[in-house]
């Protein structure tokens, strides 16, 4: 498929800031309208209902309802159940869209990890227990759900939008560390064949928390343009470069050096660089960097069937140490000798990561993306895909809504609108564009089941976790008695 999104970034290198804003809302509407392979009229409707309810999306038949869904209840849950989305093409469409500008023009992105969580849901197949922290002390649990990896790009200054560019949901059998190279891989693939990336451009940052394996990441990533940083727990403890072997000395050379543990601050002397910074939330702070620093590998999990010697990946370890008790934040970037403005530009980049977090909330509580109560995780994923397009569409069209504020809310120009205050004037910018979707066709509903029939057909219930492989035990001999006489 040719990219048709290509004209976006250079639409009228004189035309107002609006006009653009026009051209990139309608041009991707047109192409949202075709990655709707079956049931797309409807598809459609129903993420511009969500766009243009009044209030937080609480009930997915409610949406029927709606400004811009011109179709009853029963195709919400017909179009989702049988329609069809070309996921890959619709991937084409969001990595063509503007990305945020920074000063030095790199790519700012965030990797994480959003649970739609169905903990009675016993029917719905492809079940993992989701790990949800507890508030106060707690350690969290673990509920039944649908995990996503969502992959989107950052923005800078004093805002929370984000351009979401990819979705994933992991399975019972994935691997999370090899979908997330999976990921960040087509996702960097698609940024470079749309333009978003350019040889002699500076490497695309892709900040992490601490739930990933970023040294495998980091190696299975190694080809890339790309610098990692994710954030440490604070019992990891990484080594540096050994001390060269003395001449005549037998034996094997050593692999690790002198240790840094994060939880240990009296190994924390001569880092590389040491300077103070000053953060937006904690103020002051002291930044330390120790260059060429990695971990001590085991045979386990990830790098269990790696064939040979395990590798040594190499970075810098950097230290935030904010003042007063606060405990220090530990980074770990894939880049071996970053230098101190480097450093800066990963902490910082890091820093921005929570951006993603309102980006969650957004998607849950507003828009409604874990309020439908579905069986089948495949219509699951349709209708992440359609909220993630529907979240799409307010950012170009930042530029056209009006601030619809209510009464003891502050007035906002329209280049610093949350997404809240642009959805709520979406419904008049949907006006003006118009919709590619066709009108609905007469019909009548069939008849459904009788009322008073039992239902035959049970849904078959799914087990929840991954499969763990049973180990055959061998069959116990039995002794052959012998019978005298």
């Amino acid at each position: 498929m040719a990219f048709s999104m290509a004209w976006l970034g250079g639409a009228g290198e004189g035309a107002a800031e609006a006009d653009r804003a026009r051209r990139v809302l309608a041009g991707f509407r047109r192409e949202l309208y075709g990655c709707l392979a079956a049931r797309g009229d409807e598809l459609f409707d129903l993420a511009d209902a969500v766009l243009c309810a009044d209030g937080p999306v609480r009930v997915l038949a409610g949406l029927s309802l709606a400004a811009g869904h011109r179709r009853g209840h029963g195709a919400v849950y017909d179009a989702l159940n049988a329609g069809r989305v070309e996921v890959a093409r619709l991937r084409w469409c969001l990595a063509g869209l503007p990305l945020p500008g920074w000063p030095d023009g790199r790519i700012r992105l965030a990797v994480d990890v959003c649970n739609w969580l169905r903990p009675e849901a016993g029917t719905s197949a492809e079940r993992l227990f989701c790990h949800v922290p507890a508030r106060g002390r707690g350690s969290g649990q673990r509920i039944p759900g649908w995990p996503y990896s969502f992959a989107a790009a950052l923005g800078p200054g004093p805002s929370s939008w984000t351009v979401p560019l990819d979705a994933v949901r992991l399975g019972p059998g994935d691997d999370p560390t090899g979908v997330t190279a999976a990921q960040v891989r087509e996702v960097v693939g698609r940024l470079v064949t749309a333009g978003q990336w350019r040889p002699g451009d500076g490497g695309i940052i892709v900040v992490l928390d601490a739930g990933y394996d970023v040294t495998r990441l980091a190696w299975l990533l190694a080809d890339l343009p790309v610098v990692l940083c994710a954030r440490l727990r604070s019992n990891r403890v990484m080594y540096g470069p050994p001390a060269p072997k003395p001449a005549g000395l037998a034996g094997r050379a050593r692999v690790h050096g002198t240790a840094v543990r994060c939880d240990g601050p009296a190994t924390w002397a001569a880092p590389a660089a040491a300077w103070a910074a000053e953060t937006a939330r904690h103020g002051p702070a002291q930044v330390s960097a120790w260059h060429r620093m990695h971990p001590k590998l085991a045979r386990e999990n990830g790098w269990a069937g790696h064939p040979g010697t395990l590798p040594v990946v190499e970075g810098t370890l950097i230290q935030l140490r904010p003042g007063g008790e606060r405990k220090p934040l530990w980074l770990w970037a894939s880049a071996p000798a970053a230098d101190p403005a480097e450093v800066t530009v990963l902490w910082q980049a890091y820093a921005r990561r929570f951006d993603l977090e309102h980006t969650f909330r957004f998607f849950k509580q507003v828009l409604g993306w874990t309020a439908p109560k579905i069986r089948d995780p495949h219509a699951a994923d349709r209708w992440t895909w359609l909220v993630t397009a529907a979240y799409a569409q307010l950012r170009p069209a930042a530029a056209l809504a009006a601030d619809q504020r209510l009464p003891w809310q502050r007035p906002q120009p329209p280049g610093a609108m949350t997404p809240a205050r642009v959805r709520r004037a979406f419904r008049a910018v949907r006006d003006t564009l118009g919709t590619p979707a066709a009108p609905p066709k007469p019909g009548r509903p069939g008849p459904g089941r009788p009322k008073g029939s039992a239902n035959r057909h049970k849904a078959p219930r799914h087990p929840v976790g991954k499969p763990h492989p049973k180990t055959r035990r061998p069959a116990r001999r039995q002794a052959k008695t012998k019978q005298q006489g």
